[in-house]
């Protein structure tokens, strides 16, 4: 007798059924035979009768089991998702309970929470789940965030403070970083910080934590100033810092980390002329990825009349792609969302339904705040299972000089945006904006981006900076965000008025504007009521 195999019985041999139990004790499957008998070819008996056998005795070992548990599959998501769990559990309680609302921030308690839960885990040491990467939050938890924010900004006050929010956007942070680094840089000649540090402790690698440190994270100020409620101007202007010093801050920590790479020898004019000259491309690029792809969308939901359900779909999608497209080519991911959202609330708003519009509301809200429970959350347990190196002076030193210097820079940048200010920003109002500029989650991201060659190939450095980068964060959220309160209370600051302009207001409101616009036509100037007006 012999044996000839075709291709498709090999096939079902060699790999047999993964759907079927028996499968993966190696015995063959029923009703398939491995062969077809014809003459001139001998079988090979031995493989047959050595599967069999060992799939009689795995059976035995084996068997079907009634229950199983198997928790490394699903280790984890499982915990991933259980601690967002008990983070909404604890903002429950925390409301519930008006006292600590009234007190603290609900940020404070996020981090809080986090550090509960790295404890557990660093006494358990049993399951190990990888902190927050900086990959993860610039891709998946910081865009909600800021379509959030784009999405539902009031748009006239932020036009109309736009001068103000880039003084303080361009301005302010090149001055932060520039003053702090260069303060930090003079000290390590001293000898305070210590031998080893002071070493390794050059200009460039000084300038990248500078640059990272002071920008205003857009996280934590919204998560403090909705809390206070502080009046629409005051919001705006510290909010579109916030936002805008993004394409700064970037720009600088990629400029210094590759001139850092690169080696203070191989820094001449052209490299420097290439870093000034990428600010532009990065900001504006951005923006006009996000007014592109905003465009795009109310162009698409002009033909959804028939197919409801999927208009919030496009309205999150193509927002995400802004993002990554903006990320793609290197510009700001951040201006390019906000702007799309900004752009779509124009256009887009009008084209989808109102069940959509309530979908899109809640959802957005839903997916920003969770992401925000999942940042502040890492952010507490990153503290712990992170490995530090405290200088203690050179965290109180950077602690006073980003305090020190954001209330120099916004004096100084208020008395001069206020020769251009019909209203006036007041020392109340620039004491809350300097106040206001708290550190969070961007700086902490930005900080575990930092590689070896860039601090000096030496990692006690790049240690000692994520220490102080975390230690900054905690000063200005705990203690900055828990006294804001009471400091706003106290200064009797202007409150936002929870209201909607009458139907008298709105009339008025655009009769103006298009009489504005009429004035600027005859006199033969382009302002922005007429780009407002398009």
């Amino acid at each position: 007798m012999y044996v000839k195999q075709t291709t498709a019985r090999s096939d079902s041999l060699a790999q047999p059924d993964l759907f079927s139990s028996e499968s993966h004790f190696g015995a063959i499957v029923p009703n398939k035979q491995p062969a077809e008998l014809l003459p001139g070819e001998p079988i090979h008996h031995e493989s047959v009768h050595g599967r069999e056998g060992e799939g009689h005795e795995s059976t035995e070992h084996g068997g079907i089991k009634v229950i199983k548990v198997d928790f490394e599959e699903v280790e984890t998501p499982f915990i991933i998702a259980l601690w967002i769990f008990c983070a909404s559990l604890a903002k429950i309680g925390f409301h519930m309970a008006p006292k600590l609302s009234h007190i603290f921030p609900e940020s404070c308690l996020l981090i809080l929470v986090g550090l509960v839960i790295g404890l557990l885990l660093n006494y358990t040491q049993s399951v190990h789940v990888s902190p927050l990467t900086p990959k993860t939050f610039f891709h998946f938890m910081l865009p909600p965030i800021i379509l959030d924010a784009g999405y539902f900004m009031p748009n006239r006050l932020f036009f109309n403070n736009l001068g103000t929010i880039l003084l303080f956007a361009v301005i302010g942070t090149l001055w932060n970083t520039f003053s702090i680094g260069l303060s930090l840089y003079g000290l390590g000649f001293t000898g305070i910080f210590g031998g080893d540090v002071a070493e390794h402790l050059t200009l460039l690698p000084t300038l990248l934590f500078s640059a990272l440190i002071s920008a205003v994270d857009p996280v934590a100020v919204l998560a403090v100033f909705e809390e206070i409620h502080v009046n629409e101007v005051l919001y705006i202007v510290v909010f579109g810092e916030s936002l805008l010093n993004d394409a700064v801050t970037v720009v600088l920590y990629h400029m210094f980390e590759d001139y850092a790479t690169m080696g203070e020898n191989q820094i001449d004019t052209m490299e420097i002329v290439k870093g000034i000259a990428s600010f532009p491309v990065v900001a504006l690029g951005g923006t006009a990825i996000g007014i592109i792809w905003g465009f795009l969308t109310g162009f698409v939901t002009r033909f959804t009349n028939h197919v409801r359900v999927i208009e919030p779909i496009f309205i999150f999608v193509m927002a995400y792609l802004s993002y990554l497209c903006a990320e793609t080519f290197h510009m700001s991911g951040i201006l390019a969302v906000t702007f799309c959202g900004i752009t779509m609330k124009n256009y887009v708003q009008a084209n989808i339904s109102q069940k959509s519009q309530c979908t899109v509301k809640y959802a957005m809200k839903m997916l920003s705040s969770s992401a925000e429970t999942i940042i502040f959350m890492f952010l507490g347990v990153s503290t712990i299972h992170d490995e530090h190196n405290a200088n203690v002076w050179f965290i109180i030193f950077t602690i006073l000089f980003c305090t020190v210097y954001r209330i120099i820079g916004t004096i100084v940048l208020s008395a001069l945006a206020n020769k251009f200010r019909l209203h006036k920003l007041g020392r109340v109002d620039q004491f809350v904006m300097s106040y206001g500029g708290l550190r969070g989650a961007v700086a902490f991201a930005l900080v575990l981006l930092i590689k070896e060659e860039a601090v000096n190939k030496n990692n006690e450095l790049r240690k000692m900076f994520i220490t102080t980068t975390i230690a900054v964060i905690y000063f200005t959220v705990f203690l900055q965000g828990i006294t804001i309160k009471p400091l706003v209370c106290w200064l009797k600051v202007k409150r936002a008025e929870k209201r909607k302009p009458t139907m008298n207001e709105r009339i008025h409101e655009r009769l103006m504007d298009h009489t504005m616009v009429v004035l600027e036509s005859i006199v033969g100037q382009t302002g922005h009521y007429k780009l407002r007006d398009k």
